[in-house]
């Protein structure tokens, strides 16, 4: 899938390029091969490099801004979280006409859970949960802030522009007066009482690797940072059946507030990507309709 056919102005990357770079900055590693990786992801092209590492370059400016955030934060988490994260193992620069810094990273083995298709839901959820307690753990200082961090309100008028897109989309079958109740519900939602927590903010199942049924490992942290404890709650959603969603909710122990809130992020998220990528994306497109369901069927 190509990142560049979902958005204007995405920067082309392919093996050539990959190979151009590593001989130029890493020619230790000049004779390894080099293999696209099939990516629902949407700002960064992926690469298999050999048979134990993976080159990760944006395709986009803003993905480049998480480059540095990676490189910095990532060694500091990695011994305090109980999955494994991505480890850099080289920092590319630009070079051969591509204009953004770059990552090589150990290759981090298991696959992208499905939703509908979980093998041991029941104890994925306790997996996540406990990823995500661990993440609100963390006290190291100078935190960013989290890219998905704050209050519904903050995506009130971006939500209500995806409700009324897909009110002309009728062949996607979205009951928009149903979404947009839920979407009111989050909004009238009490804001949080207390300081920010850690987050990964991007808990999507192609950010999760399983193995055996099992949460292995957890990638791209690129939104990661400070925010609302509500936004570490899309599992419930994009990947958790009814069951296992109950699972997750109370070993987090989250209360009715915070999950109305995180209901409604996971809802919006869901509702303005599936205008923007049911053409150009199968997989996005596949988890928002997903959500959209799962949210709308909760009890």
């Amino acid at each position: 899938m190509s990142t560049a056919q979902m958005h204007s102005g995405a920067y082309p990357v392919d093996g050539d390029l990959v190979r151009r770079l590593i001989a130029g900055q890493f020619p230790r590693w000049a004779g390894l091969t080099v293999e696209r990786i099939a990516s629902g992801g949407t700002v960064n092209g992926m690469f298999r490099l050999g048979g134990g590492m993976v080159v990760r370059l944006p395709v986009l400016a803003g993905g480049a801004e998480d480059v540095a955030t990676e490189r910095e934060w990532l060694p500091r988490l990695a011994r305090r979280l109980p999955a494994a994260i991505p480890e850099v193992l080289a920092a590319g620069e630009p070079a051969e006409g591509y204009p953004w810094p770059w990552s090589v990273y150990r290759w981090l083995a298991g696959e992208n859970p499905v939703a509908g298709a979980l093998s041991r839901p029941e104890a994925l959820a306790g997996d996540l949960a406990r990823f995500v307690t661990a993440m609100r753990s963390i006290t190291l200082p100078g935190a960013p802030q989290a890219y998905r961090g704050g209050p519904p309100a903050s995506l009130d008028a971006s939500t209500r522009a995806a409700i009324e897109q897909l009110r002309g989309i009728p062949q996607e079958g979205v009951d928009c007066d149903a979404v947009a109740a839920v979407w009111e519900d989050a909004l009238r939602a009490p804001d949080r009482d207390g300081p920010p927590v850690w987050l990964h903010a991007d808990l999507m199942p192609g950010n999760l690797l399983v193995d055996g049924g099992r949460l292995h490992s957890v990638i791209d942290f690129g939104c990661m940072g400070l925010g609302d404890p509500a936004c570490d709650l899309f599992p419930a959603w994009n990947l958790l059946p009814a069951g296992a969603r109950t699972v997750f909710r109370e070993a987090l122990g989250v209360d009715d507030a915070t999950w109305r809130r995180g209901r409604g992020r996971a809802l919006s998220q869901a509702l303005i990507a599936l205008p923007y990528y049911r053409t150009t994306n199968p997989a996005m497109a596949a988890n928002a309709r997903h959500v959209i369901r799962a949210v709308l069927e909760e009890d």
